[in-house]
């Protein structure tokens, strides 16, 4: 285990990711997930991780296994069209990873899930949470909305709160 990702994950606390993401820009991230799930069937989650617990740090985690272990707690995969998707951001290890259900997984490229989080880790490194995570929720949205268009009878599955760990 590397010295200096413990000490980020522990230096990283709940305080840094208030300030990365202060109310009004979780009200936003909120905003942009009901928005966008108005033009497709996609159920979109956001996950925002200051760092890793304790545990799973010392386990050697990383932010793909623990997005797993997210989507699985947070019942993201429990949607009628299988049509879940969570979109994971850790602070501490500067990363993010989109998972989805299977509905949706087949309809996308894996490569077009990495090329948004790839952006939304730019702007991050520039310091641009809010606009970086309204983007890539933006870029997310308009892919799921040419692969999984709305057909008018839309039921909101999954809420649209950002949670905030």
């Amino acid at each position: 285990m590397k010295l200096r990702r413990i000490f980020r994950h522990l230096f990283t606390t709940a305080a840094s990711g208030r300030r990365a993401f202060p109310p009004q820009a979780l009200h936003e991230l909120q905003r942009a997930i009901r928005e966008g799930e108005q033009s497709h069937r996609a159920e979109v989650r956001i996950i925002i991780e200051a760092a890793l617990p304790l545990a799973e740090l010392i386990d050697g985690v990383h932010a793909r296994a623990r997005a797993r272990m997210l989507f699985s707690d947070y019942r993201i995969w429990d949607t009628e069209e299988n049509s879940g998707v969570l979109m994971y951001v850790n602070l501490a290890d500067r990363e993010v990873e989109i998972l989805t259900d299977r509905g949706v997984g087949r309809l996308v490229e894996a490569k077009e899930w990495q090329a948004i989080c790839d952006a939304m880790t730019r702007d991050f490194a520039r310091g641009s949470y809010r606009d970086g995570a309204v983007a890539a929720l933006s870029s997310l949205n308009a892919l799921l909305a040419q692969r999984m268009p709305s057909d008018g009878q839309r039921t909101n599955q999954l809420s649209d709160r950002p949670i905030i760990l």
